[in-house]
């Protein structure tokens, strides 16, 4: 079956760089018109150029997603734009190491509104028009840092991600009626900018089985199956994508 997605409106946050970029140029690249909602106007401006010069359809949204009004900010935008919505993909997420001894509120609130609290405003915002869209879905970007592993320096990272998994299920329960699936993508580790708190990359790949880390892209095409016709049967699932690295016999690795 064809994951073509011409017609299809798409909202992608955390547009601007890495997964969020990745995710954009491949809606674009299979016929979607994509709104690009991203912190960073130069770095949306990059995003939007690459869409654009590969053939795409895309417009950009300034906005930090650590607010309700900025979440419906970036449906009204959407809707006024395009005329609809299809697809919401929710990646924006803030990575901020902080020892939970030393954790502020400041960072402990920021991390919960842009990657938890965001789930829930973007979905509210979202609903009326996905229930009366075509083969509807929202996919999120998760993590494997807090439902299945942890990162010293990262609680607050982590709790934020595990609630982002109970999120999915319980709002997949909810909008089944409305034939909306709710799924997401667990990355493991990814070469992206946030790699570089972490540590260095060659030395990370050697623990993991398929040797790389993954890359934007290897998340992207997850989230593309998971948005397309072929998965209008899954609903309030993630997908781990880790390259191997949390199968059983590798775990201790993680």
């Amino acid at each position: 079956m064809s994951q073509d997605l011409t017609g299809r409106i798409a909202l992608v946050t955390g547009a601007g760089q890495g997964i969020g970029r990745a995710i954009a140029q491949v809606f674009a690249a299979q016929g979607a018109k994509v709104m690009l909602a991203t912190r960073s106007r130069d770095n949306g401006e990059q995003t939007l150029r690459l869409i654009r010069e590969a053939g795409g359809q895309a417009e950009l949204l300034t906005v930090d997603l650590g607010s309700r009004s900025a979440a419906n900010r970036a449906v009204e935008a959407t809707l006024e734009t395009f005329g609809g919505l299809d697809l919401l993909l929710h990646n924006a997420g803030v990575f901020p190491m902080q020892k939970l001894i030393d954790l502020s509120d400041d960072t402990l609130e920021q991390t919960l509104a842009v990657n938890l609290k965001s789930c829930f405003w973007l979905t509210q915002a979202a609903l009326p028009t996905l229930r009366l869209a075509q083969h509807p879905r929202i996919v999120i970007t998760s993590s494997v840092t807090g439902p299945r592993t942890a990162i010293p320096g990262l609680a607050h990272y982590a709790a934020s991600k595990a609630g982002v998994n109970g999120f999915i299920r319980s709002a997949a329960l909810e909008l089944a009626e409305y034939g909306i699936t709710v799924n997401g993508v667990e990355p493991g580790l990814i070469a992206t900018q946030a790699m570089a708190n972490l540590g260095d990359s060659p030395e990370l790949a050697e623990h993991i089985p398929l040797k790389r880390l993954g890359s934007p892209e290897d998340i992207a095409y997850a989230m593309l199956f998971l948005a397309s016709r072929n998965a209008g049967y899954i609903t309030g699932q993630t997908l781990v994508v880790d390259g191997g690295a949390l199968l059983p016999e590798n775990a201790q690795l993680s």
